[in-house]
């Protein structure tokens, strides 16, 4: 007989919790709060979420990671896929107040947990290495087709655009405009051209 599906493979219930996450951070989101998004009690989330709190954010910053993964199929397939990380920097911009104030929650990860979490903060830095990686082999491969002018090192390129993405997440929380932020974007974009 199969007992009930376990709560953390429910990617809805985990995608609700990562928004309190994101709008609170995670020193700041109590279990009340959680529950409370999540729509369960306190035993179910303790028989799902052995880990409590901080098995729940985990998940929480993975299913961000399953986003990246999508992304870096797009660009595997695509034919100007150079134009595909302009496009998505681009994105940043016309996001809703909201979500500029909120910024990236990988991003805001990685500066809340430097010193209360080594292990959350490690879990923030690795996604976005793997992000950087992406930039370095797309740039590298176009600078060998010719696609991309620029010859700079493409180590030094993707560290820039991962540079670029963090400063945009605190800039966009200071200047939450949309022509502020895309001006900006497109003259930083003007690196990979």
């Amino acid at each position: 007989m199969k007992g009930r599906p376990t709560i953390y493979d429910n990617k809805d219930v985990v995608e609700r919790a990562q928004k309190v996450f994101w709008t609170k951070g995670f020193t700041a989101t109590s279990l009340d709060d959680l529950l409370d998004a999540m729509g369960i009690g306190s035993g179910s989330f303790y028989n799902a979420f052995k880990g409590g709190k901080k098995e729940l954010f985990r998940k929480a910053i993975n299913q961000r990671r399953e986003a990246f993964n999508q992304f870096k199929e797009a660009i595997s397939q695509s034919e100007t896929p150079i134009d595909l990380i302009k496009d998505f920097f681009r994105s940043i911009a016309k996001a809703d107040r909201q979500t500029h104030i909120q910024g990236c929650i990988i991003v805001n990860t990685v500066v809340e947990m430097a010193s209360l979490d080594k292990d959350l903060e490690n879990e923030a830095v690795e996604i976005l290495k793997e992000v950087e990686q992406l930039y370095t082999a797309t740039i590298k491969k176009a600078q060998k087709n010719g696609t991309l002018k620029n010859q700079t090192d493409p180590a030094i390129l993707g560290r820039y655009l991962i540079t670029l993405y963090n400063g945009i997440n605190v800039t966009r929380r200071m200047y939450p405009d949309n022509k502020v932020l895309i001006k900006q974007i497109e003259m930083q974009l003007e690196i990979i051209s």
